[in-house]
């Protein structure tokens, strides 16, 4: 570069590169209003739609389901993480947890051993869950917004909303059928279906679950076992709860 030169031409030339588009749920354009606007000044199309799975599409293969620190320990509790998470891999060749914010506060937690919290990652990486930590909501828009520019503009992939897998096969839906269950989801369904064969056979042999499936404990049969078995009159009104 000669002393005549200066960056102002290449400043202006970066503001025509071609910008990515990213396809954002809409309840997640409300609660994250910050990302949003951070997109969109880094010059970033957005475009805000319902996703049956996903909060950010940035290509046909490649889709994350974004969680703060709190809310990925929150939905560990609940047990359904994996079930949104396996729903998207469905989906997408290429799904990612984005997971926000200060890792080591997990130590604080009263409610979950942190163990458990390591676990599960361990779990969602070897079921081909690409994991993604950032410390900020900027590091957040950085990541997104670098991501969206290397498969739109490098890889020359176009975002696409895929609909979520409905059930098609008989397997699909005896997998669902168990899932809904209390505390059950699809990792138990697919074990109990190994164990058993088929549903019915499942449910006739309720009282081996603890004793012949692993992580189905009493408490899990018990609140099965009373969805089963009470009659419908007594249960309008009633909650279930789940852990």
């Amino acid at each position: 570069m000669s002393g005549s030169e200066t960056l102002i031409p290449y400043i202006r030339k970066d503001r025509d590169v071609k910008q990515p588009t990213i396809i954002v749920d809409s309840r997640e354009a409300s609660g994250a209003p910050k990302i949003i606007k951070g997109l969109r000044e880094h010059g970033a199309n957005v475009r805000v739609q319902f996703l049956e799975k996903g909060d950010y599409v940035i290509s046909d293969e490649c889709a994350f389901e974004r969680k703060t620190v709190q809310d990925f320990v929150y939905t560990l509790t609940r047990r359904y993480l994996f079930d949104q998470l396996f729903l998207l891999k469905e989906a997408y060749p290429k799904p990612f947890i984005l997971i926000e914010g200060y890792f080591p506060m997990i130590y604080k937690f009263s409610r979950i051993n942190p163990a458990s919290v390591w676990g599960a990652m361990f779990a969602l990486a070897k079921q081909g869950i690409n994991m993604i930590h950032t410390t900020t909501w900027k590091e957040t828009v950085d990541f997104l917004y670098t991501s969206a520019k290397q498969e739109q503009i490098v890889e020359k992939r176009i975002p696409v909303v895929h609909p979520v897998k409905k059930t098609e096969t008989l397997a699909d839906a005896q997998v669902f059928f168990l899932a809904s269950l209390p505390n059950i989801g699809r990792e138990k369904a697919l074990s109990l279906l190994q164990c058993f064969e088929t549903p019915f056979n499942a449910l006739v042999n309720l009282p081996r679950w603890a004793k012949d499936v692993h992580g189905l404990g009493p408490k899990i049969t018990e609140k099965v076992e009373e969805v089963l078995h009470t009659p419908y009159s007594e249960a309008k009104g009633n909650s279930v709860t789940t852990e």
